[in-house]
């Protein structure tokens, strides 16, 4: 079925039911009883929730969207917050419990959703969608590529980042210009970091601000020693150090300023 849509937000509506059902299949339900879809549009990915054995909510901001699944979804209609994600604080809902959070993210604020992500990550033990195909594959890159940046560091420090297939242009109305990308993340058994967790936000920030100087030249801000400039992992860029080296770093901040 192809329901009349329109693109709004940066948004481009899916309209192959086999693809939603696949977006559908990638959440484990392991570890929580809730699900919260972001941009449901007109449903197509919700139906394939709702089967699920779980409690699906949706959050929606458009009007004529969230006209849509009232009458066409009666069993969802108590469950649709008509609210910006972003700007919406979950434990209205939520009250202290875990969920998922899943859709096919409007590009333009994708990167953002993985943000607040990441500041929810206590209540969020799954993640699961559609962006566009390079910040999809540049969320699960490992060090040492061009592409690898602050949004990997920070998502990886808490959960394993699997980039799971691609979708083409053609499966959309409209069709975006780029090929889309689905990723799953899963909160990591240990997420908390060996280190403030703050500076290492900071620390990460940074050195991808100006990422062909060296750590030492890109982290003269934080007034380090000249002893621990001595340290080998100055002379590196920060493409070159992987998850478990930026904590490292942090740590030696952290002990260079105490």
């Amino acid at each position: 079925m192809m329901v009349k849509a329109k693109k709004h937000l940066g948004q481009h509506f899916l309209r192959d039911e086999n693809i939603a059902k696949k977006i559908a299949d990638t959440l484990t339900l392991n570890g929580y009883k809730n699900i919260l879809e972001i941009g449901p549009g007109m449903g197509v990915l919700t139906k394939y929730l709702l089967e699920k054995d779980s409690t699906t909510y949706v959050i929606e901001i458009d009007t004529e969207s969230v006209e849509y699944l009232q009458a066409n979804y009666l069993n969802l209609a108590s469950r649709i917050i008509e609210k910006d994600f972003l700007k919406y604080d979950l434990n209205e809902v939520f009250k202290g419990e875990s969920l998922a959070i899943i859709g096919n993210f409007p590009y333009n604020i994708s990167s953002q959703i993985v943000f607040k992500t990441l500041e929810l990550r206590n209540q969020i033990p799954e993640f699961s969608g559609m962006f566009q195909k390079e910040v999809a594959k540049r969320i699960c890159e490992k060090e040492g590529s061009k592409t690898y940046g602050i949004l990997s560091v920070l998502t990886q420090a808490f959960y394993n980042a699997e980039y799971l297939f691609t979708v083409p242009p053609s499966v959309f109305n409209p069709p975006p210009k780029v090929e889309s990308g689905v990723l799953r993340l899963i909160r990591k058994e240990n997420y908390t970091l060996p280190c403030d967790e703050k500076l290492f936000f900071k620390v990460v920030k940074q050195a991808f601000q100006q990422r062909r100087k060296t750590l030492r030249n890109s982290l003269k801000t934080f007034n380090l020693s000249d002893n621990l400039k001595a340290n080998i992992i100055f002379g590196k860029r920060p493409e070159q150090l992987s998850v478990h080296q930026f904590i490292e770093l942090t740590q030696h901040i952290e002990n260079d300023k105490a």
